[in-house]
């Protein structure tokens, strides 16, 4: 299983940036999907989930309002969009797949339960 994440860059805060994350390997459309982040010398946690189908999706506080997770099954890709950015969400942004299959009422969100991961893509933020 290979994903591939891409999407990352610059952005004045208020700005906003798309990510994507394009899979092979993997039935696409049978698995959740995530992104997580991790900012300089903090721990990687997570942004927003998206069930198989894509019916199902699950954000974290902080982004709620501000960030879409959508996916395209037909392209295996997962999209992050983002809006409203803030240097606060300064990241590496990771997209991950888990190796057990997921309902669709429920998406994981620990890191631990996720065992694919993109190589990560930089999101900077500037004031």
């Amino acid at each position: 299983v290979q994903l591939q994440a891409s999407g990352g860059g610059s952005v004045q805060a208020g700005g906003s940036l798309r990510l994507s994350c394009v899979s092979s390997g993997l039935p696409f459309g049978r698995y959740v999907m995530a992104w997580f982040r991790q900012a300089p010398g903090k721990e990687r946690v997570f942004m927003a989930a998206i069930s198989g189908s894509g019916r199902t999706t699950d954000y974290t506080d902080s982004v709620k309002g501000r960030f879409t997770i959508s996916r395209d099954n037909a392209k295996n890709t997962v999209v992050l969009q983002m809006h409203s950015l803030k240097p606060e969400d300064t990241a590496v942004y990771y997209c991950a797949a888990p190796y057990l299959y997921y309902s669709e009422s429920k998406n994981p969100t620990q890191m631990h339960e996720y065992d694919y991961w993109g190589q990560g893509t930089l999101v900077t933020v500037s004031s």
